[in-house]
């Protein structure tokens, strides 16, 4: 068996600089008084359905902004806070709002009048807004307003088996990234209204939060459905993980049925009663990825072309970032997925993905707190400890990528980790809880909004061309032409289209082993 060392040896400098990442960035749409905007997408951002760049999340008020491949890290950036200054400027222009700096929402209005992403008339869009429905009716519509940002990365030369070994240890170490890069120990009480909760009161401004937390998107109060928690997906291969989601996909779920498909008085309630209506509908803290064809459904593509790319979904928006995350944020997570892909990767029991589970809700909960325990192959072991002992792991990776590029970014970046991990309240859950208490009175909102603020400003301030606006305008103007065309293009009814969309026929075929397609 060769080690982690002999096999980051046979990675060239060729390999390593074909590294592809790209940003997917979430963020609520709030008023000046730190409330959330109940206006339309923005006109001058173009349409939501079509656009490249610009689009919305779940809410008609939740903003995603969408950067291309891009071969180094400042290029990624660079293009994230282009796409940013086009978006500020365009708020400005229609009044005060602006981007809301933490993944956990601004303050909210009751569940039922969050509006949900509107695409247009064509079915594609329509559907879009009856998925969305079925989240509002299977979750709760404030559950959809918390925002992230999601990091997409590849590596030539990986096949299925790679990026499912590297999903496995990826899944096992998440902790470490919940801990080092959390940054929501705190919310407003009217996300969780209605609803229990272990959180404890801050001040006496509306201000929830865990005194140890580091990212409370990512626990209990986040992304948890009871129904996909009967959902043990095993990560040791594509066959088993396709079959794991089309299983999801076809299963008739109870709860779901009962809400129907449609209301009494005929609109639509959600695109299907099975546990999952598609694909997305299935939370992770990583996703296996495959660029899709109009119309193709996300497991037919993985099934039929295999894994191009992973995604990582648990970061969260770190407010002390003018765009939500960093250059050494980012080159960190590019050693640590190396690490991922490199070191030994065992399969995956229920008694582990147990265990993963339960270690993902402790450290997102009070992953800062002295002493805290995890588990390992059943065994306590330390957070620091363990912790530690990946970033020690990380440094000759983060050598190997600084030689082939030069300079010590990658070494720096792991350092600053290390630093960090050793010092809790430099952490950025800690941060936020310090800039809470001294400049803002414990409230959270007050916080955020003053952290928005400074971003909306600090962007508005950046060099900006008159080539610049015109290329996002006819950017703008084009997107609205495409989602015109598809409209006028449909001629099928939309309860035909969502039919044959949600049919298993759609979700591909499994493949054997021998004739598994790599990527």
């Amino acid at each position: 068996m060769t080690s982690p060392e002999q096999r980051l040896a046979t990675l060239t400098g060729e390999r390593l600089r074909g590294m592809r990442r790209g940003l997917e960035k979430e963020s609520l749409r709030s008023q000046a008084d730190g409330r959330l905007a109940l206006t339309p997408h923005p006109s001058a951002l173009g349409s939501a359905l079509t656009h490249p760049h610009i689009t919305t999340d779940y809410s008609e008020s939740q903003l995603e902004l969408i950067t291309g491949v891009h071969g180094s890290v400042e290029s990624c950036l660079a293009e994230l806070t282009e796409v940013h200054q086009y978006t500020v400027r365009s708020l400005r222009a229609q009044g005060e709002e602006m981007m809301w700096a933490s993944s956990m929402p601004c303050g909210l209005p009751p569940d039922e009048t969050i509006p949900i992403g509107r695409y247009g008339s064509s079915n594609v869009g329509r559907a879009k807004s009856v998925y969305r429905m079925g989240l509002a009716h299977r979750y709760g519509r404030r559950m959809q307003t918390i925002s992230g940002i999601h990091y997409n990365w590849s590596l030539p030369g990986v096949d299925n088996d790679g990026y499912f070994a590297l999903i496995r240890n990826f899944r096992r170490h998440a902790f470490l990234l919940l801990t080092l890069f959390g940054a929501s120990p705190a919310l407003c009480s009217t996300f969780v209204e209605g609803r229990e909760h272990e959180l404890q009161k801050l001040g006496g401004n509306g201000t929830l939060y865990m005194p140890h937390g580091t990212s409370l998107r990512m626990g209990r109060l986040g992304y948890q459905s009871e129904a996909q928690a009967t959902l043990a997906v095993s990560y040791n291969g594509l066959e088993g993980y396709a079959a794991s989601l089309h299983d999801a996909l076809t299963r008739p779920w109870p709860a779901y049925e009962a809400v129907g498909i449609r209301n009494p008085g005929g609109d639509y309630n959600q695109l299907a009663t099975t546990l999952l209506q598609i694909e997305n509908e299935f939370y992770g803290t990583i996703r296996p990825k495959r660029v899709i064809f109009p119309g193709e459904r996300p497991l037919h593509a993985l099934r039929e072309r295999g894994v191009e790319y992973i995604e990582v979904r648990l970061m969260d928006l770190d407010p002390f970032e003018p765009i939500g995350i960093g250059a050494s944020t980012l080159r960190f997570l590019d050693v640590f997925l190396l690490h991922c892909l490199l070191s030994d990767s065992p399969p995956d029991t229920p008694a582990e993905i147990r265990e993963l589970a339960q270690n993902q809700h402790l450290t997102a909960a009070r992953g800062r707190e002295p002493g805290l325990l995890l588990t390992r192959a059943g065994q306590s072991v330390p957070l620091i400890q363990w912790g530690t002992e990946l970033l020690t792991q990380l440094e000759p990776i983060a050598a190997a990528l600084d030689a082939v590029e030069g300079g010590q970014a990658h070494g720096e970046a792991v350092a600053l980790a290390h630093k960090a991990l050793l010092q809790p309240d430099t952490l950025p859950s800690a941060r936020v809880l310090q800039a809470m208490h001294a400049e803002h009175d414990d409230s959270f909102v007050a916080f955020a909004r003053a952290q928005s603020l400074a971003t909306h400003q600090h962007l508005l301030g950046l060099p900006w061309s008159s080539k610049q606006q015109a290329r996002y305008e006819a950017m703008a103007a084009q997107s609205v032409e495409d989602q015109r065309a598809i409209e006028l293009a449909d001629s099928m009814p939309f309860e035909i289209y969502r039919q044959e969309y949600v049919s298993p026929a759609r979700l591909g075929r499994p493949r054997t082993q021998a004739t598994a397609v790599t990527a």
